[in-house]
């Protein structure tokens, strides 16, 4: 299979269920977003972070190759047939989980933070922020049509990984900077 196939040459990509749309449409920015903070949990994941963090950030990196599938087939049909897939309350849970068990080691927050500390700690913060965006992008989309625990998923992955940020940081013993 070649890795070029032109069919996306003249501005249109095709969804999974076979429906042509522009490369500007909505529902490609969504998921577009959605793969560029895939991208960027590569990158903090290049940055050798504990393993219990990589491991992790690898789970969720396979979510958000879910999430992607599920914003690209409007028809649902991909996610009745293949597990990998699709993202279920399950997953929110294990966010959640995730969330507590970090946050329990960290000081209360006060005060807004600044993005930045560790290397690790910076990119987390920056991921964060993409992940946000695309939130925006998908909650753009409207509610019909969309499974809600894509919306549920998005949200609750950014405040997971504000506390890896700041998880991370706190590790390396870098100070946050308050505003």
């Amino acid at each position: 299979m070649k890795i070029y196939t032109k069919t996306g040459d003249t501005g249109e990509t095709g969804l999974f269920d076979g429906t042509r749309v522009s490369k500007a449409d909505p529902r490609v920015d969504a998921y577009g977003a959605v793969d560029e903070l895939n991208a960027w949990l590569g990158v903090v994941r290049a940055a050798a972070p504990a393993l219990d963090i990589d491991d992790l950030l690898g789970q969720i990196q396979r979510d958000l190759f879910a999430l992607g599938a599920m914003l690209a087939d409007p028809a649902h049909r991909i996610a009745e047939r293949v597990d990998k897939a699709r993202l279920t309350s399950d997953d929110v849970t294990r966010l959640e989980q995730a969330i507590d068990t970090y946050e329990a080691s960290l000081p209360p927050l006060r005060r807004f933070i600044l993005a930045g500390g560790s290397n690790a700690g910076a990119m987390l913060h920056l991921a964060r922020t993409v992940c946000r965006r695309a939130e925006r992008r998908i909650v753009s989309l409207g509610a019909s049509g969309l499974d809600q625990t894509v919306i549920v998923y998005i949200n609750r992955l950014s405040d997971l990984l504000f506390v890896l940020a700041r998880h991370v940081n706190h590790q390396a013993g870098a100070p946050e900077a308050e505003w």
